[in-house]
């Protein structure tokens, strides 16, 4: 029998000149020599082919993500964390993708959730000398990677619209590196900048809208609230705006979106908001009934024999920023608001707000301990069982440096047994806990207090506007207000706003209006 298929495509050259060619090759040299190839090393280490013929767009974004170093918060396979093309599903369904496609303002969408910061600019919203300056100064660094959405048509390829990441810039003769990631098709290659941008300015037919480019870099990040998007309920290692839920669409994530996009504003419109303390009881006494599901704080585990009393470059790095960040929510005029209320209210009032069933560090010590033993024996999620017998919460100097929150753990699974090491970002407040009930930890971890303010943080300004009261309102949009923040918690707060904004936008299905 006869079967129909294709093998590759012939790269049309010019205008395209083949990065494996001698002419290619020579581009690169001469790239590498003058500094415009920084950004090709990081990227070409995660390069990948799309696994369908339509998932252009998720094939590049994963492995930008990679490449940015950016931790997924939940698992790819076994208890590795990774991006793939298959865990880019919350703001259009796979299916859908895998039919038609995703949208540039999706694909956008798509990046926020992920955790990047993004800059992303239809043709019509830039020019070709702010691309180029962009191509530049995302060549010379490892640290900014850009995503272009442009038409095949113009490089006198076969197909329609396509995305791809840029890999490197060639000064002398103004040419861009696509990575392109059909490698089924077409091999990477250098483009003319000017044609690229010509490609860009296309039309999408399906959304009317010109194409364009995003830049994409990491931001320095704690990840303060979790809003889960997505099917998973891990053992993570930051805070964000994520999910438990399929997609943006899902039923779980709806109600939590409109409740904090359109039902708060309402709320806090009532006469009797007089004071902060009251707007506080308002937004906190109605919150969804499954809330706390959406904010997780997240643990990195390690054998106890691996780690010792020393972090590596990458962890310390890591737990400092949490740390930091943690500090600097602490030091906010909102967070002692929100002490003060959380703590006027008593255990039998059934509007307090609850975050979690286990909201103290023991319990989620032992829970992570267990769950941090079965990623590391390979077996999380069988039906084996494992029990936490023993946890230890204390202070320890590593490496020379601050001191460090350690978790101990001894997990026992029948007549195996195995050591956990939990890294806890922490407050210097409190130097051992070990053998000691939940009030003599308070402080040390991320609890409701850090997440909450957070979360009023990082709600839009004009959530406060329909307060009543002026002097109220005054002291409201102080609060919260980002102008004075330190650098670090400014960034996440307003990552986590662009994150409920677009998220918002693609509920509505209107990313594509407005990105």
């Amino acid at each position: 029998m006869a079967m129909a298929g294709l093998y590759k495509r012939v790269l049309p050259s010019p205008p395209a000149v083949d990065f494996a060619s001698s002419d290619g090759k020579q581009l690169f040299i001469e790239a590498i020599q003058n500094g415009t190839m920084e950004g090709f090393y990081k990227l070409i280490s995660y390069f990948q082919t799309q696994s369908e013929p339509a998932y252009c767009g998720l094939a590049s974004l994963s492995m930008v993500l990679n490449a940015l170093a950016i931790d997924p918060g939940r698992k790819w396979k076994g208890p590795w964390r990774w991006f793939d093309e298959s865990m880019l599903d919350c703001c259009e369904p796979l299916e859908k993708v895998k039919e038609k496609g995703i949208s540039f303002g999706k694909l956008v969408c798509l990046a926020h959730c992920a955790g990047a910061k993004v800059q992303a600019f239809r043709t019509n919203q830039s020019s070709l000398d702010d691309f180029r300056k962009f191509v530049v100064r995302c060549s010379t660094s490892d640290d900014c990677h850009i995503i272009s959405s442009y038409h095949r048509a113009t490089f006198k390829q076969t197909g329609t619209g396509h995305f791809s990441p840029i890999g490197g810039y060639h000064a002398g003769r103004d040419m861009a590196l696509i990575l392109d990631v059909a490698r089924f098709k077409y091999p990477p290659h250098w483009v003319p900048l000017r044609l690229l941008w010509e490609a860009m300015e296309s039309v999408d037919e399906a959304t009317r809208q010109c194409r364009g480019y995003m830049v994409l870099t990491t931001c320095f990040r704690f990840y303060l609230v979790k809003l889960h998007l997505f099917w998973t309920a891990d053992v993570c290692s930051r805070y964000s705006l994520w999910g438990s839920a399929g997609s943006c669409k899902h039923e779980s994530w709806v109600k939590v979106a409109k409740y904090l996009m359109d039902d708060v504003p309402n709320l806090v419109k009532t006469d009797d908001v007089k004071d902060v303390h009251k707007v506080l009881s308002v937004v906190f006494s109605s919150l969804p009934s499954h809330f706390g599901e959406f904010i997780k704080w997240i643990a990195e585990v390690r054998r106890r024999e691996d780690g010792g009393r020393n972090l590596s470059l990458e962890e310390n790095g890591r737990l400092s920023l949490k740390e930091e960040v943690l500090k600097q929510v602490q030091e906010t005029g909102l967070f002692k608001h929100v002490v003060a209320f959380l703590s006027s209210l008593t255990l039998c009032c059934r509007n307090a707000p609850t975050l979690s069933d286990e909201n103290n560090l023991p319990d989620i010590a032992a829970t992570v301990c267990c769950q941090g033993a079965e990623l590391l024996s390979g077996a999380f999620g069988s039906s084996e069982r494992y029990c936490c017998q023993e946890t230890c919460i204390r202070r320890l100097r590593a490496n020379g440096d601050k001191p460090i929150t350690l978790v101990s753990g001894t997990v026992v699974n029948g007549s195996s047994e195995q050591g956990v090491d939990v890294l806890v970002p922490s407050c210097p407040n409190k130097l051992n806990c070990c053998g000691s009930g939940p009030s003599n930890c308070n402080g040390i971890y991320p609890a409701g207090n850090d997440v909450l303010t957070a979360l009023l943080l990082a709600l839009p300004p004009e959530t406060w506007r329909g307060i009543k009261d002026e002097k109220l309102l005054n002291e409201m949009y102080s609060l919260v207000s980002t102008e004075n923040l330190p650098i670090l918690l400014q960034e996440e707060v307003l990552h986590l706003r662009r994150q409920l904004h677009l998220l918002k936008k693609c509920q509505e299905n209107k990313v594509d209006e407005d990105l």
